[in-house]
């Protein structure tokens, strides 16, 4: 899924902070964010799996409209990318360490309380199901997998490569740039397929 590795590189507040973990904890510290961050997202593609697959077993006129929104939605996501500054902040102060589980924990309810992710799952999951006759929570699961797969790749090579990372978007002045445009023609992309 090119759009949920397009997503997860480019720079928002979870892979920010991984990098951050990594650059002033360790690599282990960052990992065990990533591990949170990816088990929080079981429990948004649970959530979608059992709560939209009633809504498309009892009314297919409202999923059509959960979809309308979610595209909207995602049109919204690229205007407000559009409008921000396209300047990567890495903010490496010094702070209290936490140890792994803490981390852990920090990463999985940073995920789960996040409505945008759930927002976001919402409209993008629906339209890439991709069977009549195999159950829509199995798909939402198998969905869901490979995003957690995908994005758990992608946020651990952020940890591990964390100081090139810096490096190359503190010296390239357009890396911003290029992450921002690329996330809105993600957002613009995923929002018109869905429309269509």
């Amino acid at each position: 899924m090119s759009a949920t590795a397009a997503l997860a590189i480019s720079p928002g507040p979870d892979n920010i902070y991984v990098l951050v973990q990594s650059l002033t904890n360790s690599k282990s510290h960052a990992l065990a964010t990533v591990v949170g961050l990816m088990t929080g997202c079981i429990i948004h593609t649970t959530l979608l799996a059992f709560g939209v697959s009633a809504i498309i077993k009892a009314n297919e006129n409202l999923f059509l409209g959960i979809k309308i929104l979610g595209a909207l939605y995602l049109l919204y996501l690229a205007y407000k990318v559009y409008k921000s500054d396209s300047k990567i902040h890495i903010n490496t102060e010094s702070k209290e360490r936490k140890s792994l589980k803490q981390l852990f924990v920090q990463g999985f309810f940073m995920n789960v309380l996040n409505p945008k992710v759930t927002i976001f799952f919402l409209a993008f999951f629906p339209s890439f199901l991709f069977s009549e006759t195999l159950s829509t929570v199995i798909q939402f699961y198998v969905l869901g997998g490979l995003f957690i797969v995908i994005s758990f790749f992608i946020f651990s090579s952020i940890a591990l490569m964390a100081s090139f990372i810096k490096d190359y978007t503190l010296s390239h002045r357009n890396s911003g740039t290029i992450f921002k445009w690329l996330q809105i023609v993600v957002f613009i992309g995923i929002a018109i397929f869905i429309l269509l």
